[in-house]
């Protein structure tokens, strides 16, 4: 199955677990062999193949464990700065968001709008 974002947080869990179950098999380990090689319970993997909630540092270990750590950098890339980010920064790496503007959320999904000369203020 694919995981897309039409997905429910479930769906995404125990699609997650079977593949990290599959990759487990294919490496011919048990459940409590990789318990103890990721240093976690065997229950804990049981859950996480299960697909239920587990805490992020236990998906970690399990995810190193089975040598699929280097993968999460795709889960989450590295946020790049702007070219005006780092014009107005100089370099400074960003701290903190601030609010934007009521009605700005509206624009921003709906992506910008062609601009044509005549139409500035």
């Amino acid at each position: 199955m694919k995981i897309t974002s039409h997905l429910t947080d479930e769906a995404i869990l125990a699609e997650l677990g079977k593949r990290l179950a599959r990759h487990r098999l294919n490496r011919q380990l048990t459940q409590a062999h990789l318990a103890r090689e990721a240093g976690i319970s065997k229950r804990t993997v049981e859950r996480i193949e299960a697909g239920n909630s587990t805490q992020l540092s236990s998906f970690l270990r399990l995810c190193r464990a089975l040598g699929l750590l280097d993968s999460i950098a795709t889960l989450v890339p590295e946020a790049e700065p702007s070219p005006i980010d780092l014009l107005r920064s100089r370099g400074k790496e960003r701290q903190r968001a601030y609010p934007r503007p009521q009605g700005t959320d509206d624009m921003i999904r709906e992506g910008p709008s062609e601009w044509k000369w005549g139409d500035e203020p």
